[in-house]
């Protein structure tokens, strides 16, 4: 049974760090800037590309498609776990807690798609609950990225799983993935379960 989450308003809106992002450029519009400077016409290809990318879903009209996350055991040998994202029932992820052994390290990886323009200081945001009171809020600049036809991947800081007696049980965790525009390109909600070992 998912565990019940209170809702503060804020918890997955982005932290304000005083940073006003630039103005958003097209991609035609960076790539024409300064056409007499040919270093940063090649290092401005290095990144874009020199064609056009055509977009990877046509029919989805979001700039970010997010394909799964996984959570990566990094001191452990154990086979990534992996939440698919894209065409999956979202609801369904709160109902299936991923098992983690106390004190372990891991990582969450997303895999995400960009398509037909840039992103800007894209964010993850994860709010984690405990008997419906929020314990941790993680808010990772995840970076800017242009569109290409493979998913880029990010990998968050190494994360060390809460341990003992009193850590262990069920989390709740809220996600969102977000811009510096604010848009929501996606929010979800899983679900972890600590506990002593593996295969308690």
């Amino acid at each position: 049974m998912a565990e019940k989450v209170a809702n503060p308003a804020g918890d997955l809106e982005p932290e304000d760090t005083g940073f006003k992002a630039p103005a958003a450029k097209s991609i035609d519009e960076i790539k024409s800037a300064d056409p007499e400077d040919e270093a940063l016409k090649k290092y401005k290809e290095s990144l874009l590309g020199s064609g056009s990318v055509a977009p990877v879903f046509p029919d989805n009209p979001a700039n970010v498609i997010v394909q799964k996350i996984q959570i990566e055991f990094v001191d452990d040998q154990r086979a990534p776990v992996e939440l698919q994202l894209l065409d999956s029932d979202l609801a369904e992820l709160k109902n299936n807690p991923i098992v983690i052994k106390e004190g372990v390290n891991y990582r969450v990886r997303i895999f995400f798609y960009v398509q037909r323009d840039i992103v800007s200081g894209l964010r993850y945001i994860q709010a984690t609950y405990k008997l419906g009171v929020r314990v941790a809020k993680d808010d990772l600049m995840v970076g800017s990225y242009p569109p290409k036809p493979e998913p880029h991947v990010y990998n968050s800081p190494v994360h060390e799983a809460p341990s003992g007696m009193m850590s262990r049980g069920s989390y709740a965790v809220k996600s969102r993935f977000t811009d510096d525009d604010r848009n929501d390109f996606l929010s979800w909600e899983w679900a972890i379960k600590i506990k002593e070992n593996w295969k308690d």
